[in-house]
């Protein structure tokens, strides 16, 4: 009996293996190389765009006329290097959360021991972020026009002389809001 049932597995596992195999024709090629309807961008030509919601021009408008902008991108943020501002060296950073919610945000900064604010930019509820002990950098956090949560922070170098970086954040907040009506 134990024979006959090893001789049944053993045939059915034949079975499925032969009639899966199968010649696929054509010949490999790389993925998107196939062009046409369906192919896949692997160029990701539009991977930064979020970064491009604001122009130098507009950036400088929040930061100050003389500064340059250095741009760098990690993972859900943008990020750039400000040169030669008003209040010197500073860096800059984006995050626009498709899925966010501003009371997500304030909770996290909350648990994290931040001091936060409410306030309105543009008719938007926002939460105004700062580091505990940290007159250096600021962030502030909208809702943004359609879906999600847009934030900008500012770090200006420790201790040296700038202006409050609140309202810059918020005026980047500002001009970024206007730009996605």
């Amino acid at each position: 009996m134990r024979t006959a049932a090893v001789a049944i597995a053993l045939v059915a596992v034949c079975t499925s293996v032969s009639s899966c195999g199968r010649t696929i024709p054509g010949t490999p090629g790389a993925v998107g190389s196939g062009g046409g309807e369906g192919a896949v961008n692997v160029d990701f030509d539009k991977l930064l765009r979020e970064c491009e919601v604001l122009t130098p021009q507009q950036m400088s408008q929040a930061v100050g006329d003389e500064a340059q902008f250095s741009a760098s991108f990690v993972g859900a943020v943008c990020m750039w290097d400000v040169l030669g501002g008003p209040g010197g060296n500073a860096k800059l950073t984006l995050n626009w959360y498709e899925n966010g919610s501003l009371n997500v945000e304030r909770q996290t900064y909350q648990r994290l021991g931040y001091e936060s604010g409410i306030t309105t930019i543009q008719g938007a509820s926002a939460v105004e972020i700062r580091r505990p002990g940290d007159p250096d950098s600021c962030g502030v956090t909208a809702k943004a026009a359609d879906a999600g949560v847009v934030g900008w922070w500012i770090n200006y170098r420790a201790g040296s002389s700038h202006p409050d970086p609140c309202p810059v954040a918020a005026k980047l907040v500002e001009l970024t809001l206007n730009r996605a009506r």
